[in-house]
């Protein structure tokens, strides 16, 4: 078996197409959607992560505005940036690159973002929307992992999702939409360190690796013709490496490519977010 591969790239060009619709629109009437990124620090991957969301925000009609900050950047500093952006009538929506360096508590800054412009759907009050599923700006790696298994036409119903990996950026929020009216799956979440994985995978009938550790989901570890999504990553100097091994690849029906999977269509979102907060401040 020869699994085959769910192209973020496809997907998200479909979401960017409406998105340049929409945000023409909104510049007819007097408005263009604005995107800010806070960039803290010199982590390399981080910093073309943010140049390719403004690359992307330009080519659908969305402006642009970034705050960079240096490694000696201050918990203070950071708080700066995002009051800042809270108090821009040009910034729509916006975001605090994650991870922070060293030292940065991510809390208190995430709580400090105007939940009505946080475009990664991660303040405390849009997660609790999340949980009580009402609308909010969504997390954008997990909404794009569900409009990609959407655009291949994936139904989740009745479904059991393993996800291996908590965290408060991708595992936890995709299990909580996963789980949510109209997607109705029956969601695991397992943590990264729990010594015997498999016994939880070999069950799934879609595995998603969350938990940004290379080749944590093995093909020894699903079963045939599973649908295998790899969210997390993480890197090797300059090269990405995915939660699910390539070589899984020879066991699953579908699987994420290394590159041009979860990537693309987790920009997509971050403009899509932008364009619905944009339209929001002119109700």
């Amino acid at each position: 078996m020869v699994a085959q591969l769910l192209e973020g790239k496809l997907v998200a060009a479909q979401i960017l197409s409406d998105v340049g619709v929409r945000a023409a629109k909104l510049a007819e009437l007097g408005c263009t959607p604005g995107l800010g990124t806070i960039l803290v620090g010199s982590d390399g991957p981080s910093a073309s992560y943010v140049k390719k969301k403004h690359e992307t925000c330009e080519s659908v009609g969305i402006k642009s505005f970034h705050i960079e900050l240096d490694d000696s950047a201050t918990l203070q500093d950071v708080l700066a940036a995002v009051e800042e952006f809270n108090k821009s009538d040009e910034v729509h929506g916006y975001i605090v690159q994650l991870p922070l360096p060293h030292g940065i508590d991510s809390a208190p800054v995430l709580a400090a973002i105007d939940p009505d412009k946080d475009a990664d759907g991660l303040h405390p009050v849009n997660l609790g929307k999340l949980v009580l599923q009402q609308p909010a700006p969504l997390p954008c790696t997990p909404a794009g992992i569900v409009a990609m298994l959407d655009h291949y036409d994936l139904s989740l119903q009745d479904k059991h999702v393993v996800v291996v990996g908590r965290g408060p950026t991708l595992g936890r929020p995709l299990s909580l939409l996963l789980a949510s009216r109209g997607i109705d799956a029956a969601v695991t979440v397992v943590h990264s360190r729990i010594s015997d994985l498999a016994r939880y995978t070999l069950q799934a009938d879609v595995v998603v690796g969350a938990a940004g550790v290379p080749s944590i989901v093995t093909p020894d570890m699903v079963s045939p013709g599973a649908i295998v999504v790899s969210g997390g990553i993480s890197w090797e100097g300059k090269k990405l490496l995915p939660d699910v091994d390539e070589t899984v690849a020879d066991v699953a029906s579908w699987i994420t490519p290394r590159l041009g999977g979860v990537g693309p269509t987790t920009v997509a979102m971050l403009c899509r977010n932008t364009v619905q907060m944009a339209e929001n401040a002119l109700l």
